[in-house]
């Protein structure tokens, strides 16, 4: 059970993540498309399955959107109605900007018919208009459903310019988050770093520490590197440039994700941090998708390894 090991602050645990489909297909195109989500993540060997509550996010950025943004089905309603035949542990994002007060907890009060757990993602940007913000989601949550399993986000990258994302986490530690799910990570040095804050304050205060979960994501052309870019991930420069100019983007940065996730998973463990991972399959090429699938066993291997 996903809800045991991250209560145990277990290493190694195996997350696949994707987007519902997008609100302009028809009711037969979900149908076939959540047929081929069953079909496809049935055969995983995962904890769980992350689904993700998009935001447009342009108000966070002047740059230009490299893709447009089209806006998803709800994914907690996309779990219950279309995959319900998936036997898998969901972990649901939870944009709570989109909230108020009055009608978060009567999806809190849902999450109470199973043992669903969740991700709650504050606003975008500090100009979008945010009718709930983290801390009273937390406040509610309690209040509701204490014992929903509830994650935070994490953001290695973060931690170079304002050097308090160890802090940020053990806070929402206090809030009752759980386990932590990293963003996207290029940036090998900054979760390092990021990661031996987290064991040095957590040594110096006595406090336990939850499980970590780095997210990967193979890319598969120069365009989407610069929607990941857009998106706020952090790609040293050099990276970019030896992947843009590659012979085959998306092998190398496949290759580059394992690389990552090997040299975390066993930093991770010599200080005594629960380390897991979460592979993200958020493109529709045919090519992105079976990379993630590759991707995911390659990750496994080398959990089962250590």
């Amino acid at each position: 059970m996903l809800t045991d090991k991250i209560r145990n602050k277990q290493s190694g645990i195996l997350l696949y993540g994707i987007t519902p489909p997008k609100i302009k297909h028809t009711e037969d195109e979900i149908k076939q498309i959540a047929l081929k989500h069953i079909d496809r993540i049935s055969k995983l060997p995962i904890d769980g399955l992350v689904l993700y509550d998009i935001q447009d996010e342009s108000d966070r950025t002047d740059e230009k959107r490299p893709f447009p943004f089209i806006k998803t089905l709800d994914p907690c309603e996309y779990s219950r109605a279309y995959l319900q035949d998936l036997k898998i542990p969901r972990v649901v994002y939870r944009a709570v900007g989109n909230y108020t007060s009055e009608t978060f907890p009567k999806w809190l009060e849902i999450t109470k018919e199973n043992q669903v757990h969740s991700v709650f993602v504050g606003a975008a940007s500090h100009n979008q208009k945010k009718p709930l913000t983290l801390q009273e989601a937390y406040r509610l949550k309690r209040e509701v459903n204490d014992n929903l399993c509830l994650g935070g986000i994490c953001i290695p990258e973060r931690h170079m310019t304002k050097h308090d994302e160890h802090l940020r986490v053990f806070n929402k530690i206090d809030n009752s988050c759980e386990y932590f799910v990293t963003q996207c990570v290029y940036n090998l040095e900054a979760s390092k770093i990021f990661l031996t804050d987290y064991a040095k304050y957590a040594k110096e205060n006595q406090k336990e520490m939850v499980p970590i979960i780095f997210t990967l994501t193979p890319c598969g052309s120069a365009k989407t590197l610069d929607f990941m870019k857009w998106l706020g991930i952090s790609i040293p420069n050099y990276l970019e440039e030896d992947l843009k100019h590659s012979g085959d983007i998306l092998h190398d940065s496949m290759k580059l994700c394992v690389d990552i996730f090997k040299e975390l998973y066993d930093f991770g463990t010599q200080k005594g941090i629960p380390i897991g991972c979460n592979i993200e399959s958020v493109a529709i090429r045919k090519e992105e998708i079976e990379a993630s699938i590759e991707l995911l066993h390659e990750i496994k291997k080398i959990m089962e390894e250590s």
